[in-house]
């Protein structure tokens, strides 16, 4: 029997996975933030200049996460001001979650902004994001002062990205 694997490919944030992706990310957010379905248009609206498009080299990376070939999720990192990265975008659909795929996803992205000169990685998110919270707790980001302010962001957490290979 085969063995389902994981795969992280680096990807245009305009690629028909990528595009349905980004997609389905700000359909859940804003639909949890807003109570209700978010609407296609609002979709729409909340993607056009989004800043995604800083999501390639050389200010930043996206990633697509593939389980067993299918599009599972995806995930980017963008540089800022001296050696640090933000993380964003984070996003695994309902279906392939609990497989392991989160963590894996975030090694992915740390090692891209570790390519791209990174040595601390930050995000935001919102409180009411719990689940993704738990995550980033668990992968050893740690809550830090705000380093950017914006009306869906509530916390922010940081970490110190180690060499690839250390431990």
């Amino acid at each position: 029997m085969a063995r389902v694997t994981w795969t992280f490919s680096p990807e245009r944030v305009d690629t028909p996975d990528a595009t349905a992706l980004r997609r389905d990310y700000y359909d859940e957010v804003a639909s949890r933030y807003w109570k209700r379905p978010a609407t296609a248009a609002e979709i729409d609206e909340g993607l056009t200049d989004d800043g995604a498009g800083l999501l390639a080299p050389p200010t930043g990376d996206f990633r697509v996460a593939r389980f067993g070939g299918e599009p599972a999720g995806c995930g980017g990192v963008l540089l800022l001001e001296g050696d640090r990265a933000e993380l964003t975008r984070i996003y695994l659909r309902p279906a392939f979650r609990g497989r392991g795929g989160a963590r894996l996803l975030l090694d992915a992205l740390e090692d891209a902004a570790r390519a791209l000169g990174a040595r601390r990685m930050v995000l935001n998110t919102r409180l009411d994001l719990i689940e993704a919270r738990t995550v980033y707790v668990r992968h050893g980001y740690a809550e830090t002062p705000a380093y950017c302010t914006g009306p869906y962001m509530d916390v922010w957490y940081g970490k110190e990205l180690l060499p690839a290979g250390a431990a």
